[in-house]
């Protein structure tokens, strides 16, 4: 029962140690990148040090304890009138071992307090005399210790193959922030409705828009779009309205009464806005045997000098 304070919290160090370092592990691992996490040989490295940290803190533990344990012993004898040597172990007498040598050297070096006139120095500053004392081992040893973690972060991160470097993560964070964007602008494109669609004039979104008419639209509208079944558009009259916004809802919710199906089940806001902006740059293309106008001319009331013509009720 002697050493049962020692053991106590010794065990209890022990049996979290797992834990601990599990914990220390996981908050290793950065959140910046949906895939990104810390390499496996830095979280062993910082294992292994939240291992030696563990170790060192049960040993100081250990030696507190039995250090208090000692004093006890000490204070009981003194009241019962005994010899302290007979109650108490006498550590002075014994030979300093391997790890005592190897902390008084390497932690705890320093000049006892008895010894500290062995090391004062002559000047002095209002009665104030300075030691001529060495920084503690402790501090120089970690110091060393930074020293060469700092080597190997420079190594792993900026000079060798493994790409984590900052300049790596930027690109990572700009990619991350690239498809976010995308995502966004996605979003917004499968919100557009015949109250806000513009008209689109990029090459890529006029090309799609051509290879979606000529699935969906050609069968009544012609391949080029001279008008088959359904009307021309190639030439300046309309019979539901001109005008992106106009075409827009034409396709969108169709002419029942004239056999056009609504489009809105089977094509995407998005891909409607392309067709509309495709047919919009057939008008005076000329196609080889188009049909015959139908409806009033639309003027775009976007052109100053133009006049609206309200559209009729049948037709494009």
């Amino acid at each position: 029962m002697k050493y049962l304070k020692l053991y106590i919290p010794a065990l209890f160090l022990l049996l979290n140690a797992d834990n601990l370092m599990a914990q220390a592990a996981a908050s290793a691992a950065p959140e910046k990148a949906s895939n990104a996490s810390l390499p496996e040989i830095m979280t062993l490295v910082l294992v292994v040090m939240v291992g030696l940290v563990l170790v060192v803190a049960l040993w100081s533990l250990v030696r507190v304890n039995n250090a208090m344990y000692n004093n006890i012993q000490k204070l009981y004898a003194e009241a019962r009138g005994e010899s302290i040597t007979d109650t108490v172990e006498d550590w002075s007498s014994r030979e300093d071992g391997f790890w005592t040598k190897f902390r008084k050297k390497y932690w705890e070096d320093a000049v006892p307090i008895e010894k500290e006139t062995e090391i004062l120095m002559d000047h002095g500053y209002d009665g104030i005399k300075e030691l001529d004392n060495s920084l503690p081992p402790w501090w120089i040893n970690m110091f060393y210790l930074t020293i060469i973690w700092a080597v190997g972060y420079m190594f792993y991160y900026h000079w060798s193959s493994n790409n984590w470097s900052s300049e790596e993560e930027y690109k990572q964070e700009m990619l991350k922030a690239k498809k976010e964007i995308a995502l966004a602008l996605a979003g917004r494109a499968e919100s557009i409705d015949e109250s806000n669609v513009t008209r689109l004039t990029e090459t890529a979104a006029i090309n799609d828009g051509e290879l979606i008419f000529k699935t969906s639209c050609a069968a009544c509208h012609g391949q080029k779009g001279e008008g088959l079944v359904g009307p021309n558009f190639t030439d300046p009259n309309w019979l539901h309205g001109g005008g992106i916004k106009n075409i827009f809802k034409t396709i969108k919710n169709g002419v029942p009464d004239k056999g056009m199906i609504s489009w809105a089940a089977q094509l995407k806001p998005s891909d409607m806005q392309k067709v509309a902006s495709y047919i919009m740059t057939l008008e005076g293309t000329n196609p080889p045997n188009p049909k015959a106008p139908q409806g009033e001319v639309w003027k775009d009331e976007a052109t100053p000098d133009s006049t609206t013509v309200a559209p009729a009720k049948t037709g494009k």
